[in-house]
Parts: structure tokens; sequence; C-alpha cells
């Protein structure tokens, strides 16, 4: 007679499930490999979906092919409730998850634990196929004990593939809520081991009322088994028949999260210039607007030192003196990736990750310590040297944030920082701070691309080089797009290294490098 196993599935050795007699699949969807009593009349073979190229994400007919097998899966592991009170860190893996997905995950964190590395993380897909695992760390000083939550959600985009019908994973989002033990201070180890760890046991045994209870462990693998007799009941245990030296302890903890996917509504049409970096080029630009209104539709956009080959930062910056742009002398004192600006749970943050300093109105906030943007707040770059380059919070929107240059290069360019993917709705075009960032044309990302809402009428037009500027409300006359950052840039291929290439825009032109200058 044969008796259950739990999973044995060589990728989830934490899987509590049990499973019946010539099942191939446990109840979470894990495959189950033959024994040997099945070797005579095997069953019918599970479809086994493609491994994930390496190179990117699965094409149309790949994702139309493939079965999923699993479910995805957020694997937690390292948590030890004995070190509450300090500094604490677990460990967090990707399993499961969907052959579309794009190369990189970012993972967004809120919990009444304090956070140490901020609430964004970021998973990466290896050459392999699977997933780089992301620490997450956390301190619990001086917090009440008990159960806190923990809100992650993962966003898989591909930043140049339209959210279409025939792209299903364009735009995938999952979340899940784990839940750590923050036990008392003066807790025991056995205190611990009965409000937390015996719910974590694979098999729980139990004898009341002069019962007995009899457990002999399954051959292979490790259970974690919990006995319990009372009111004089007898529990016998078994552990084989060699005899020996048995280990007991208590280990760290580890667990498997189910990731729920949230239903994203696919976009009725495509944009026909996709690009995640853009620059509007004013012909003859005024006082309230500048050459060149670079934009970004970039989840963490990076500032840093302007360089025409490789350069390390989205939003380069370069010196402007008395004679106009200089790449050279004080531009070496910004640092390749001088600084970061994205969207955190309290509105847009920038932190400094530089080596020469940053300024926030006059104080450093220190390194690595993401601080909040707020209207009218001036940053200076560097913290040793003043006037190298300085820009001014000039508008803070629902989906983005504006940036005006403050030194000699004022009427040279300013800087729009957009989330991708993010229609503002009705709010569009509210919480500026004075004439500079009144005057922004009303921009936002949508479908992969720039669009341009009229404040009057509410139409939407999609931007791309033969768009004519001079009919849209706020974009001023004799004004080109471009879908680069930096048209006027002489070697325009080796910064297109740093920012995605986007698709050919259709009705595009082919200028010359000389007509953006």
């Amino acid at each position: 007679m044969r008796s259950m196993n739990r999973c044995r599935h060589p990728d989830h050795p934490h899987c509590t499930v049990w499973v019946m007699p010539g099942e191939t699949a446990c109840a979470h969807g894990h495959a189950q490999p033959a024994d040997a009593h099945s070797a005579a009349a095997p069953a019918p073979a599970l479809p086994v979906p493609p491994a994930p190229h390496p190179s990117g994400p699965a094409t149309p007919a790949a994702v139309g092919d493939a079965v999923s097998l699993q479910r995805p899966q957020l694997h937690i592991s390292g948590f030890d409730p004995r070190a509450a009170g300090g500094r604490q860190a677990i460990k967090l893996e990707l399993r499961g998850m969907p052959m579309d997905c794009a190369p990189e995950v970012r993972m967004l964190v809120r919990s009444g634990l304090r956070l140490q590395d901020g609430d964004s993380h970021v998973f990466r897909r290896t050459a392999r196929g699977d997933w780089r695992p992301v620490f997450l760390e956390f301190s619990s000083r001086g917090l009440e004990h008990g159960q806190y939550r923990i809100e992650i959600e993962l966003h898989s985009r591909h930043p140049q593939r339209p959210q279409l019908p025939q792209w299903p994973g364009a735009s995938r989002t999952w979340t899940c809520s784990p839940v750590i033990l923050v036990p008392r201070p003066d807790a025991t180890l056995g205190d611990i081991h009965q409000t937390f760890l015996a719910t974590h046991k694979n098999v729980r045994v139990s004898a009341d009322d002069a019962g007995i209870a009899r457990v002999q462990a399954p051959g292979g693998g490790r259970v974690d088994i919990d006995v319990s007799a009372r009111n004089a009941s007898i529990a016998q245990l078994n552990l084989g028949e060699a005899g020996g030296k048995i280990d007991l302890g208590f280990s760290t903890i580890a667990w498997d999260e189910d990731l729920i996917e949230i239903d994203v509504p696919p976009a009725t049409q495509a944009h026909p210039c996709p690009a995640s970096t853009a620059c509007l080029v004013h012909g003859e630009p005024d006082s309230a607007r500048q050459r060149h209104l670079r934009v970004f539709a970039l989840d963490e956009c990076v500032l840093g030192r302007f360089e025409e080959f490789a350069p390390e930062a989205d939003l380069l910056l370069a010196h402007y003196g008395e004679h106009g742009e200089d790449r050279s002398g004080l531009t070496r004192r910004l640092s390749g990736r001088h600084a970061l600006i994205r969207q955190g749970r309290q509105g847009f943050e920038i932190e400094d990750v530089s080596r020469y300093g940053m300024l926030l109105d006059g104080a450093w906030p220190g390194k690595h310590t993401p601080v909040p943007l707020r209207l009218g707040m001036r940053i200076a770059l560097t913290a040793s040297i003043r006037g190298v380059a300085e820009l001014e919070v000039t508008a803070l929107l629902p989906h983005g944030v504006v940036l005006h240059r403050v030194d000699a290069g004022a009427q040279a360019e300013a800087f729009m920082i957009l989330v991708p993917e993010r229609d503002p709705g009705r709010a569009l075009g509210t919480d500026v701070a004075g004439r500079c960032g009144a005057a922004m044309p009303p921009l936002f990302h949508r479908d992969g691309g720039f669009w341009h809402r009229d404040p009057v009428t509410g139409a939407d037009t999609p931007l791309a080089p033969g768009t004519g500027l001079d009919r849209l409300r706020g974009c001023g006359q004799r004004g080109r797009f471009a879908a680069q950052a930096y048209p006027e840039a002489r070697n325009r291929a080796s910064l297109e290294a740093r920012v995605p290439v986007p698709v050919p825009c259709a009705g595009a032109q082919p200028r010359a490098l000389s007509s953006w200058r």
C-alpha cells in the first residue's frame, strides 16, 4: 500500500502540501517527479514551457503557446524572530514567474517596520532564466511587539512594448502581504516556538483525553513535526530503525507567498512614436521657455555628468559659464551618477549617490538618504563648489516633476521627469510654482510614448517628429519634437546606448544635426 508524500518539487523545498499517491502535481501546482511505483505505467507527460531567452522577453507566439505550470510565488527566507529589536535581513526570491516578464521587475515595499534601503528594489533576470534575489533589511527597534504586515507590489513593464492584445505581458502587476512577527523583548525561545514556529510545521499530531498518537518519519527529505499530548495521552515518535543522535534546534524561517496578479486593462491604441525620452526644441525661445525641454519617462532618473561617450546617467548636466556651455573644467566636478530622482510612497524624492555631494536648499542631506522634493527646492551640484549646476523644482505634478536651471544655463534647457504609463486625468497642470512652471506644456506618458493634452478641450495628441507643435497649447511657436533627449549631441549613438532606443516613428523626417542647434 502506497502512502502520501509531501511535495518533492526541487525548486520548492519549503512547500508543505501533501500529495496523494498517483497525483502529478500538488495543490500549489508544483509538478511531482515520477516514483518507482509509476515507472511501469508512466503518466502522460506534462507540457513544459520553454526557458526564457536571456536577451529579452518572449515573442507573442511563444507567449501564446506556453503553458504555465506554477503559480508565481515570492520565496522568503532567512527570517529569525530572535533578532527582534535589532537589524534584520530577509532574502526574497521570485519563483514561477511567467515567461513574458520584463528583464527587470520593480518591487515597491511598504510596512510599519523601519526599512533600511528605501521602498524601491529591482529583481533582475539572469542569463540562466532565474532571478537574482533581493535582500530586504529592516529594524524593529523601539516598535511594539506583535505582527507587522509588509505590503509588496511587483511591476513588470516593457519600456519599448505597447500594451496591445498581441503583447499581453507588456505591463503586469502582482501583490502579496507577508506578515512578520516581532516578539516581546523578554520572550524565550520556547515562547517564539509556540507562537510562531509551530505554525510552519509540516506535520502536527495532537492527542487529547487519553488518546494515543503515533508518528513515523517518512523516508527521504526533511520533515518538521510538532507533537503534543494532553490529559494523560500518549504520543509515540519513531524516527527510524537505526539509532543515533538526534539534533533538535531552532533555525531561521522560510516560506512561500503566493503572488496575486492585478488585472491591467490593455490600451486601445498604439502610440505612433514609442519613446521613453524626448526633447522639445524651440527655434525662438522667449523669457518663459528654454531652447531645449528634455523629457524623461523613467521609473528612476539618474542625474549625472554630461559625457558624449558611454554616459552613466539619463539626465546629463554640464557647467555653464560666461561663454556658454563648458563640458570640461567644472563639469568634471559632477559624478557620472550624481543623484537619483524617483517616485516613492510620499511623492517624488531625490537621493545623493555621488562622491562630490549635493546641497538641498543649502544643506547636505547625506549620502544614500532619500529626501522628498518640494516646490521651490534648490538643488546644487556639487556640495564643495557652488555654481557648477543648480536646479530648482518649479512644478510638482501627480505624474511628474519639472526642474529649471537657475544658473548660467537657465535659457538653455529645462527638464521634465514623468512617471511612465501614467495618465494624470483631470489633475494635469496643477501644483506649479512661478512663471516657469506654469509655462510648461501639459505632457504625459502613455501607451509607450508621449502625449499632449489640451487644457481647454481635453483632446490628447500623440507626439512624434512630424507633429506640428505650433497647433498645441503651451508648446510655443517654431517648436519641434525629437524622440531623443539630446538631439543636438554630436555622438548621438553613444548617448542612446544609455537611453533606450525608440522604435522608428511614423512620419519622422530625417534632419541634419545642425538643424537642431
